[in-house]
């Protein structure tokens, strides 16, 4: 099993978190979290920073590359 944690920039939707991470807010503070999370892209969930889908409500669209 591999230590390397995966953050992957969803179409349209959140940044998915995929490891054994820690996150913390501004103060500190750890959010509980599993192996695997979405983080909100869009800036509307109710339950941020956590993603509640409410991207597909809004019709969010961002679908960045990265440069090869």
């Amino acid at each position: 099993m591999s230590d390397k944690v995966q953050i992957k920039v969803n179409d349209n939707g959140s940044y998915r978190v995929m490891g054994d991470v820690e996150l913390v807010d501004k103060e500190g503070n750890v959010f509980e979290t599993k192996k695997s999370f979405s983080l909100c892209r869009c800036g509307h969930s109710a339950n941020k920073p956590f993603c509640d889908g409410t991207h597909k409500k809004i019709g969010f669209e961002s679908a960045p590359r990265a440069n090869e």
